[in-house]
């Protein structure tokens, strides 16, 4: 499995889900949820938390299971399962124009490729705790931050179709 494939996909998913929102419609408030710069901030924080999780997590036996990978990358994607959304994981306002927004999550998302480029097959021998999910390691998190983009360029193409 190529992560830096998969990073690059959701990369591009992401970017154009956001392209696709008129430039005034980006701050706007919908009925429901987070406007789209809102979406990017928490996107970001989220792809920030789980590479400091990489970056500090214990090393355990190298373990891969691509069906686990493959339901958490499933049910981070999923729009159907509402999780509420932790209080240091909220939007605060930090980033105020798409440009910066874009700049942000862009500039994230190259940390990511390069830590996928740099760790390569280690990933699977970190291991991290997370608060939903429990054990999990490094290509779990991969994914992770793969479906977590991708269900947000969801969530904006349905808030602002």
């Amino acid at each position: 499995m190529n992560f830096v494939s998969i990073l690059e996909a959701g990369r591009s998913d992401f970017l154009e889900a956001v392209r696709e929102v008129a430039p005034a419609k980006v701050t706007a408030k919908p009925a429901r949820g987070w406007t789209v710069l809102e979406c990017i901030e928490h996107v970001v924080t989220v792809e920030k938390r789980y590479l400091e999780w990489i970056a500090e997590g214990k090393e355990i036996p190298p373990q891969r299971d691509t069906e686990k990978e493959m339901r958490l990358f499933a049910i981070m994607r999923s729009r159907l399962t509402k999780v509420e959304t932790p209080e240091p994981m909220r939007p605060c306002g930090k980033l105020t124009s798409l440009e910066a927004a874009l700049a942000e999550f862009q500039a994230t998302r190259d940390r990511s490729v390069s830590m996928v480029r740099d760790r390569g097959d280690s990933l699977s021998a970190i291991g991290a705790t997370h608060p939903y999910f429990g054990a999990v390691n490094g290509t779990d998190l991969v994914q992770m931050i793969d479906g977590h983009a991708r269900r947000h360029a969801d969530q904006i193409r349905e808030t602002w179709d």
